[in-house]
């Protein structure tokens, strides 16, 4: 009976060292997280419900706001630059992504290709991603003056009459778009990885059959490299939609010419820092959150019929 009485205590002493080390090795873990869990609290969850909040009033970074209730959603469906914002936002947006990926993908491809001195191509496609937004926009400025600007000089060599491309309603947008396609380096070092990653034994058996260049291309490459592509489709939507230091930085903030060149963020922008009106701001960054997750959630929903996993 004494036996089993000590081996009983024994047992609880242990349980009891471990509750002690389990608590003080989750200690440590919560210390060890600690500056992560205060940073998401104090710079990204109480902005985001402060944020909903004022979405509700007319503060200011001036003076408290009263609460006004939907007030502000009302005001922004009447405001013409509004609608602007967003049709300008989405052309871009419809423009750009397409081709982001088009020629992303073709690039890659090239890139992929096993010829000598590939590793310096593949750093010069990439280098322009590296320029900073602001030093881009003053580049392509530059580029593109219809006086004395690389790309119209070139057009003229040739007999064409280059456009007046940032100071067109017409050509503004297109000309910004193909700043943006200019750094794209980025999309394509994944698109790389990607290509990286499927077997060659496909190739292989496609080569046996008779298969050629672009039947390769259409029924063995592009279908593996779809979950690349999705990716790709959703960062690509979200970072179109957030476009915001190209234009401004090209227009000094005022969206020229005739505000084909405002787009959403830039008029979120003016309406916080500009005119101070907070709580009209904030209503657009919670309409912006919802057009963002709706058009994730149909591309989400969609994938399932055109993205293809190894495997499966």
């Amino acid at each position: 009976m004494a036996e089993v009485t000590k081996s009983t205590r024994v047992q609880q002493s242990v349980v009891v060292k471990r509750k002690k080390l389990s608590t003080k090795s989750n200690l440590q873990g919560w210390l060890f997280a600690s500056p992560w869990i205060i940073g998401l609290l104090v710079f990204f969850a109480f902005p985001l419900i402060a944020s909903i909040y004022f979405s509700f009033t007319t503060y200011s970074i001036l003076k408290p706001g009263e609460f006004v209730g939907f007030q502000n959603y009302q005001d922004l469906f009447k405001d013409d630059l509004f609608w602007k914002s967003i049709y300008n936002t989405i052309y871009f947006t419809i423009f750009f992504v397409p081709l982001s990926i088009i020629f992303g993908v073709g690039l890659a491809m090239m890139l992929n290709m096993k010829i000598k001195g590939m590793a310096i191509y593949r750093t010069i496609f990439f280098l322009p991603t590296l320029v900073p937004h602001v030093a881009l926009a003053v580049l392509w400025m530059w580029l593109l003056n219809p006086g004395f600007g690389l790309v119209n000089g070139m057009l003229e060599m040739i007999g064409l009459q280059g456009p007046n491309w940032l100071g067109s309603e017409i050509w503004s947008k297109p000309s910004l778009i193909l700043m943006s396609l200019w750094g794209i380096g980025q999309a394509v070092i994944i698109y790389l990885a990607g290509l990286g990653d499927i077997p060659e034994e496909l190739y292989e058996a496609a080569e046996v059959d008779g298969a050629s260049w672009w039947q390769k291309t259409r029924h063995v490459t592009l279908p593996l490299l779809t979950p690349v592509i999705f990716f790709n489709l959703v960062m690509g939507a979200i970072g179109a939609f957030q476009q915001f230091t190209l234009p401004y930085t090209m227009t000094q903030g005022q969206g020229t010419p005739a505000n084909s060149l405002t787009f959403y963020v830039m008029h979120l922008y003016d309406n916080a820092f500009k005119f101070f009106q907070m709580g009209y701001a904030s209503a657009m960054a919670w309409i912006l959150f919802v057009i963002i997750m709706a058009l994730t959630t149909v591309i989400f929903m969609t994938s399932n019929r055109w993205v293809h996993y190894q495997g499966k």
